[in-house]
C-alpha cells in the first residue's frame, strides 16, 4: 500500500485543509450537478451518474479535463453513448454522500459508479461507520434496482495499520456481500506519482484523469447493464 501513498501522505495535512476548504456547505441539489454527457443524448442512451467527491467532481480542473466528460468520450470511442452525470462533491464524505443520495438519483440512472470513503479516511471516521454509510447507499440503490459499480479507496498509512485494515477491508467486503462489481483503488497508477497530480498531491491533473479513464472504462462498460 506505500507505494501509493508515498507523496499523498506528506501532503496529509496540506490536503485536508483544502478539501475543508472546498467543502460544500449550503444544500446539495442535482441542478447543481454537471452533466458531461452529449447534448443530443438519446432516450435510449443509458444514464450513468458519478456519485462521489473532489476524485469525481474533477477538484481543479477546467471542466473539460474533469473525469466524467472524459469518461463520456472514452465510452464514445469504445462503441457506448452515455449520458454520464457528475455528481461529485467536493469535500463529501459517505455520510454527506447517504444524505444527498435521493437529490442525486432523480435522473433514474442506469448506473451508479459510487466512488466515496476518501474524506472518511482523512478525517479519521471510524470504519464502521463508512462501511454502514456505504452499505445504506447500496441498500437504497439496489432497491430502486441500480446498477453499481464500486469504486474503492485506501487509508494512508499514517492512520496506522489497525485502522488500514479495516478501512481497505470495507470495498472488498461490500462487493462480495452484495454481489457488486468492485474497482479496487480509484486512483491505481496515479496516487503518488506527482507527474500525474496537482500541487497538493492528492487531486490527479489532466494527465492523471487520462491514466485513471483508461483503468476504469473497462470496468464501467462490464457493468453497465445489458
Amino acid at each position: 500500500m506505500d507505494h501509493f501513498f508515498g507523496s499523498f501522505v506528506r501532503q496529509f495535512r496540506v490536503g485536508f485543509g483544502l478539501l475543508a476548504i472546498v467543502s460544500v456547505c449550503i444544500f446539495f441539489h442535482p441542478a447543481f450537478a454537471q452533466s458531461s454527457g452529449k447534448s443530443d443524448a438519446q432516450p435510449s442512451d443509458p444514464t450513468i451518474v458519478l456519485f462521489g467527491d473532489s476524485l469525481i467532481a474533477g477538484y481543479g480542473l477546467p471542466e473539460q479535463d474533469g473525469f466524467a466528460p472524459n469518461l463520456a468520450a472514452s465510452l464514445k470511442k469504445a462503441g457506448v453513448s452515455a449520458r454520464v452525470i457528475n455528481s461529485g462533491v467536493s469535500g463529501d464524505t459517505t455520510a454527506a454522500g447517504l444524505a444527498r443520495l435521493d437529490w442525486a438519483m432523480v435522473d433514474k440512472p442506469d448506473l451508479v459508479v459510487l466512488e466515496l470513503g476518501a474524506n472518511d479516511a482523512l478525517r479519521g471516521v471510524e470504519p464502521a461507520q463508512t462501511r454502514k454509510n456505504l452499505e445504506q447507499i447500496i441498500q437504497k440503490l439496489q432497491a430502486q434496482k441500480t446498477a453499481i459499480l464500486l469504486v474503492g479507496m485506501m487509508a494512508p498509512p499514517n492512520m496506522g495499520k489497525e485502522y488500514g485494515q479495516e478501512f481497505n477491508a470495507i470495498y472488498p467486503d461490500l462487493a462480495q456481500k452484495y454481489d457488486l462489481p468492485l474497482y479496487p483503488f480509484f486512483l491505481d497508477g496515479v496516487a503518488a506519482n506527482p507527474s500525474l497530480n496537482q500541487q497538493d498531491g492528492m487531486h490527479p491533473n489532466a494527465k492523471g484523469v487520462d491514466v485513471i479513464v483508461e483503468k476504469i472504462t473497462p470496468a464501467i462498460l462490464d457493468a453497465l447493464p445489458r
